[in-house]
């Protein structure tokens, strides 16, 4: 769902950014009164695991695939604002690094993935959780699989307002398009949000915003263990990824305006998820993932060290999330 330069025009884009400023302001704000020095780490490795699971499409239908946004899992399990944090992080390794959404259009892809989608998934997450008024863990699994649906349609849906917006298409074309497919590729984020969330609460249930467990929270080894399977997932499963464009990229081929296009406007040094002057498509593909794993590990983990006072480390039973 990440858009690329030439698809949105400039008043569009600047409306776009100036709202996920906005947003991610708000969520500086609240990072720094509600999240523990202790969990730093935590954003370190979700932005390690959104990067590299937004590697791994998988396929959808006719020739279109559809990979996780991870939004509102984070949200779920660390609280709305640290999860628009973390998927900005994700959002600006993949831009600048990677070339993967254009650098003018940043502030639309924020606002769709990391606020739009954050923001709508949690509320309907949270709304489940108080109409279902069960605290089990099926009820919480069931909650956490619709409200990353209702997440990933959200953001199609914002996304095509903006394409609207910029006279790109017309709005009764896009948004049956975008809605449409993203529908189904929400079914496949609700799966994969479920089964995570579902192993956390056997696991780790303290990881849940909202959830309480008994005895301490200690991170060392699960983070140590989480960055593992992030970079095992970007180095031994992202290469034989689905190949088949994504969802808007899909809409974009069918509909016409794929050649609205442009070039990234920066140099991206591993463009396409690939490490230049390494013959192996398969070796170059690992190996930028590797290093997109890692540097969205440090980027998260350096902004909330940045954000998150020393005294914090104090605050032993200080809320998760928002």
């Amino acid at each position: 769902m990440h858009l690329h330069d030439g698809y949105l025009d400039a008043k569009t884009a600047l409306l776009c950014t100036g709202a996920s400023v906005v947003g991610v302001g708000i969520a500086v704000r609240q990072v720094r009164s509600c999240l523990e020095a202790r969990q730093m780490p935590l954003l370190g490795l979700s932005a390690a695991f959104v990067f590299a699971a937004q590697m791994l499409n998988f396929p959808v239908v006719d020739g279109t695939s559809g990979h996780l946004v991870g939004g509102v899992l984070i949200a779920i399990l660390l609280g709305p604002s640290a999860a628009i944090l973390v998927i900005t992080c994700v959002l600006m390794v993949q831009c600048l690094m990677f070339a993967d959404g254009g650098l003018m259009a940043l502030g639309a892809n924020v606002l769709n993935m990391a606020v739009v989608s954050v923001c709508g998934g949690y509320f309907v997450f949270r709304a489940l959780k108080w109409m279902l008024r069960m605290e089990d863990k099926r009820a919480t699994v069931f909650a956490a699989a619709f409200a990353s649906w209702c997440g990933t349609v959200l953001a199609s849906i914002a996304c095509a307002g903006e394409l609207a917006l910029s006279k790109t298409l017309p709005w009764s074309f896009i948004f049956p398009a975008m809605a449409n497919v993203h529908m189904l590729i929400g079914v496949g984020e609700g799966v994969a949000t479920s089964l995570i969330v579902l192993a956390v609460l056997r696991n780790r249930p303290q990881l849940v915003a909202g959830i309480k467990a008994d005895g301490p929270a200690t991170w060392a080894g699960f983070i140590g263990y989480g960055l593992l399977v992030a970079l095992a997932l970007a180095v031994f499963v992202a290469p034989f990824a689905c190949p088949w464009p994504d969802g808007l990229e899909a809409v974009a081929g069918a509909l016409g305006f794929a050649n609205k296009a442009t070039p990234h406007s920066v140099p991206a040094p591993l463009e396409d998820y690939r490490l230049p002057w390494v013959g192996s498509v398969t070796l170059a593909t690992a190996v930028a993932g590797a290093i997109g794993t890692v540097i969205a590990f440090i980027s998260a983990y350096a902004l909330a060290r940045i954000l998150v006072p020393p005294l914090s480390s104090a605050r032993k039973h200080a809320p998760s999330g928002d």
